[in-house]
């Protein structure tokens, strides 16, 4: 796991020493051990450690190095194709290396390091861009072709790795993160007024190209760009992967429960790959338990260290699960114990790592956990980020699900379902059938349903005017519709509302203690194949959730967590902790309350990261 960066068009050589340094230093957390750095011209190629000399070039590549993989020199980026012709910088693990290797060799090629960047050079050599295709893992790179000179910047199928960039008429800018990309050049840091509105009335970030910087991209998953050494200023965009659920699987329950169980222990197989210490989450839930006990059953000797928080409040505590699932599993537990005053403690360093807002506190005690794991001498965690998106884990699916039936006119079964449902902790029958038929709305019913929420999807917190003069109107976040209401749902947010954002918490809270947090239940293997099951098979006819990952499951996960019904996950007690903080708030907020009009009490419920959205509200 590391961080890189990069220029293309390097004109101004008194500048380089002073950009690089400050862009290393800048990423200096996602990458502790090494770091390097490499110049590219027509003629000529040059690199080496520390920060590069002061020289015109046409691109500069920049890396910080966490060492999990081959921790000897023969691991160290940026990394160069004997022939000269391509260099590679790379963020995250492709977990196939070894399978990868095995291939590359057979057809001619010498690989002489132990460790996956050299591999991936050598699949490009090979296979091109194609060998995006061919690899499981998570990753952002950058890799230069200097004889067809270009550079190509490719991301992961589900963008489990950032990958930021910025064009302009002079260069062509990436990093890692933000507060990179804006060291290496002369960036605006205005801001995106539709992803403000997004992230202000939905609590939406992450999706898509665009960021809250405007001017300011990622790389969407699944994409790779194609950058022109000689034009620069005019990338070129390639989706490489799209997730098919079109294509149904006509498979037997029982064979696509073994068949799940088999998926599930070998991504944990191929995730245990590290020549460093490795550890996991554990929320008590019947995801990181199962990649806890799956842990176990793959390496009955390791010495297994998990790590927990342990919410204040009973009803939130999931304490008795953790003990449950790290006593089965023989594993030494870590807890994490934080209240109001430890969120007030790390508010500014969230803030300065996240350089996005977030919407959620349970972001700040996973940033405690992996402290804690840090301090442990762990450097690599397994998590199982991904689970609720693919396996229908959180509430709002149930309606989803029942939505599925009414439009395929299964009434009987839907009344069933609903009646069965309303048992389950947290679901409400009112809400699940007024959820379930907006899903069924005719296009005009909708639009006449949008005007009627006006008021609501543009709150009287908000400035009005100040969006209305960047031409910004008020709309609810588009959903398509098709026959499977829950597949349609559980796609939209993998992609494009729920994961994305917290991905992107995983990544920086995990890097800020240079951790590499890897989620072995996002591989395409394993999402194309719960995506084209019947959905049935993931909810059941009584509304539990991951149906068919908890009868997988049988033997690895205690069976009282497996029987579990509620979903508590990393919940904090948020409402308790901001009446503690009340006081706190209000002083804090006051200032731009009193210039902008806003309530302190709305704006308290508002908090984030990002100084401009004072001036939309």
């Amino acid at each position: 796991m590391c961080g890189i960066a990069g220029v293309v068009r390097v004109r101004t050589a008194g500048r380089n020493h002073s950009l690089s340094d400050a862009a290393l230093r800048l990423l200096r957390h996602r990458g502790p051990d090494d770091h390097g750095w490499l110049l590219s011209s027509a003629s000529d190629i040059h690199f080496g450690r520390g920060t590069p000399p002061e020289h015109d070039a046409d691109v500069l590549l920049l890396h910080r190095r966490l060492s999990i993989l081959d921790l000897s020199e023969a691991g160290w980026q940026p990394m160069v194709s004997r022939d000269r012709r391509f260099a590679i910088v790379l963020n995250g693990e492709i977990y196939n290396f070894i399978e990868l290797r095995r291939e590359l060799e057979n057809r001619g090629h010498t690989i002489s390091s132990h460790g996956d960047t050299e591999v991936l050079l050598h699949a490009f050599a090979e296979w091109g861009p194609g060998c995006l295709k061919r690899l499981t893992g998570m990753f952002a790179f950058a890799l230069l072709d200097r004889f067809e000179r270009r550079l190509y910047l490719a991301r992961d199928f589900f963008g489990i790795k950032p990958l930021y960039y910025a064009s302009g008429p002079e260069s062509f800018l990436f990093a890692s993160e933000a507060k990179a990309l804006f060291a290496l050049g002369n960036l605006s840091r205005k801001v995106n007024a539709q992803r403000l509105y997004e992230y202000l009335t939905g609590g939406l970030t992450d999706h898509g190209g665009d960021t809250l910087f405007n001017g300011i991209h990622q790389v969407p998953a699944g994409h790779y760009l194609v950058v022109d050494l000689d034009a620069p200023e005019r990338p070129h965009l390639v989706r490489y992967w799209r997730m098919d659920v079109e294509d149904r699987l006509d498979v037997s329950y029982g064979e696509a429960t073994q068949r799940l169980r088999e998926i599930f222990l070998d991504n944990i197989r191929l995730h245990l790959r590290s020549d460093v210490p490795v550890g996991a989450a554990l929320s008590g839930g019947i995801d990181s338990s199962a990649i806890v006990g799956a842990m176990r059953r793959l390496e009955p000797k390791l010495e297994l260290h998990v790590f927990s928080y342990v919410a204040e409040s009973p009803e939130l505590s999931e304490e008795k699960w953790i003990d449950l699932a790290a006593r089965q599993a023989g594993a030494i537990v870590h807890k994490v114990h934080a209240g109001a005053a430890d969120l007030i403690a790390d508010l500014e360093q969230l803030i300065y790592q996240q350089d996005e807002p977030f919407s959620s506190t349970s972001m700040f005690v996973q940033h405690r956990v992996f402290r804690l794991a840090r301090e442990k001498g762990i450097t690599v965690m397994l998590d199982g980020q991904g689970a609720d998106e693919m396996l229908g884990g959180y509430r709002i699916y149930q309606s989803a699900r029942l939505a599925s039936l009414l439009r395929q006119g299964r009434w009987l079964e839907a009344l069933r379902f609903a009646a069965r449902a309303r048992r389950l902790p947290g679901v409400d029958i009112r809400s699940l059938f007024l959820q379930a038929v907006g899903n069924l709305l005719p296009g005009q019913l909708k639009a006449l349903g949008k005007q009627m929420l006006q008021k609501s999807i543009m709150p009287d917190w908000l400035n009005r005017r100040w969006f209305e003069d960047r031409g910004i109107r008020p709309r609810p976040v588009a959903r398509e519709s098709s026959g499977d209401q829950l597949r349609s749902l559980l796609r939209q947010t993998l992609f494009e509302t729920s994961l994305p954002m917290l991905l992107r918490y995983e990544d920086r809270n995990s890097m800020a203690h240079s951790i590499e947090s890897r989620v072995p239940f996002l591989t395409p293997d394993l999402a194309g194949f719960l995506l084209r099951l019947p959905e049935e098979y993931l909810i059941g006819p009584d509304g539990t959730s991951k149906r068919i990952f908890r009868d997988a499951m049988r033997g690895i996960v205690p069976e009282p967590i497996l029987q579990r019904k509620d979903k508590v996950g990393f919940a904090t007690p948020e409402r308790q902790w901001f009446q503690d903080l009340r006081p706190w708030v209000e002083k804090t907020l006051r200032p731009c309350t009193n210039d902008w009009g806003v309530s302190s009490s709305k704006a308290s419920s508002r908090m984030g990261g990002f100084a401009e959205r004072r001036k939309a509200v």
